[in-house]
């Protein structure tokens, strides 16, 4: 009898990644524009995880967190381990798909007339106030394109996870984890049906979020 524990696993773990990749995507978006210098430098590191293989940025956590570096002696002097756990797939998820938020939000902040906020900084009105009340909402169509592309990505995840949480199942296999496993055991049947989930959660995803945007664009152009 399929298991649907994978099914279940997945969506937890995209839904806790995308959490953390929304407030810190936008966030580091905003700081980044705002830094007076080595601006490349840092959107550089922030999108290395998106050109790098998953597989490498797997094992770099593995390097972070495993038993033999710093701060994963630390987790093991409070008897806790990282590495093959639910929080590990939850870490691998939201590694990979943190560039794709913070990349939507820097692009959607930095398509704002920038006169509206140096308007907003004459009449004094505080650098909080300005990204609360003026960022935020001018920059929502990008930045709901970038939650949702962020938790497909975290839906789909693979390399990252199964080096670094693994695939056990019940505990951290997720539908990508579960579909390698079904194949390796020679079982195309249910790696088919994973396959054929994970793709419709996706497809469904992006459809609701391209029908949004354009019924955005359509209302926005019936005011002008």
């Amino acid at each position: 009898m399929m298991s649907w524990s994978p099914l279940v696993l997945s969506l937890e773990t995209a839904v806790c990644a995308t959490v953390l990749t929304f407030f810190l995507g936008i966030g580091l978006a905003y700081w980044v524009l705002r830094l007076p210098h080595g601006q490349s430098m840092a959107d550089a590191l922030i999108t290395l995880p998106l050109v790098l293989p998953p597989t490498v940025v797997g094992f770099f956590l593995l390097l972070i967190f495993g038993k033999r570096s710093f701060i994963g002696g630390i987790l093991a002097k409070a008897d806790f381990s990282l590495v093959f756990t639910w929080e590990a797939a939850v870490i691998a998820s939201f590694i990979v798909s943190l560039p794709l938020m913070y990349r939507t939000a820097r692009g959607a902040f930095e398509q704002l007339d920038g006169t509206i906020v140096a308007a907003a900084r004459t009449l004094g009105i505080s650098e909080w106030r300005i990204f609360w009340h003026i960022l935020l909402p001018n920059a929502k169509s990008g930045i709901i394109a970038g939650l949702v592309l962020a938790f497909t990505r975290a839906l789909g995840e693979f390399g990252a996870t199964i080096l670094f949480a693994g695939n056990i199942p019940g505990k951290t296999q997720t539908m990508s984890t579960a579909i390698y496993a079904a194949v390796q055991a020679n079982d195309y049947d249910l790696a088919f049906t994973w396959a054929i989930i994970i793709g419709t959660f996706s497809f469904v995803f992006v459809t609701a979020l391209n029908l949004w945007l354009r019924h955005n664009r359509q209302g926005a152009s019936s005011w002008n």
